[in-house]
């Protein structure tokens, strides 16, 4: 009498949320080396290093480049953004002033650019 096997199955699964979960708090480092040689002379290397981790899990390993990163300080960008917003609200405003201006010639709506009224 042939015997009997029974299937296992896995009696906890896992979502795709807590494994991603489990990688950014425990990282992941993905390494590869790519050499291209003829006849024995490295013509390209390249070497592949990805990190893959939470914010504090690379700050824990000092891996913080983005802290002293002027791209990423506040303070200035936001001036520079500042200044930009209100330079463009300005020329809007004087657009929309024109437009006024402009906007009625005999109860039609007038282009700017070619003085003659729009359909």
């Amino acid at each position: 009498m042939p015997q009997q096997r029974s299937m296992l199955h896995a009696t906890e699964s896992s979502t795709l949320a807590d494994v991603l979960e489990r990688v950014l708090d425990k990282g992941i480092v993905i390494a590869g080396d790519i050499r291209v040689k003829l006849v024995d002379i490295e013509l390209l290397s390249i070497q592949i290093r990805l990190v893959i981790c939470s914010v504090d899990k690379a700050k824990e390993m000092g891996m913080d480049w983005w802290v002293n990163n002027p791209i990423f300080q506040r303070g200035e960008n936001c001036e520079t953004l500042a200044s930009s917003l209100t330079s463009i609200e300005e020329r809007m405003g004087k657009l929309e002033a024109f437009f006024r201006k402009e906007e009625t010639r005999a109860g039609q709506l007038v282009s700017p650019l070619q003085k003659a009224p729009l359909p």
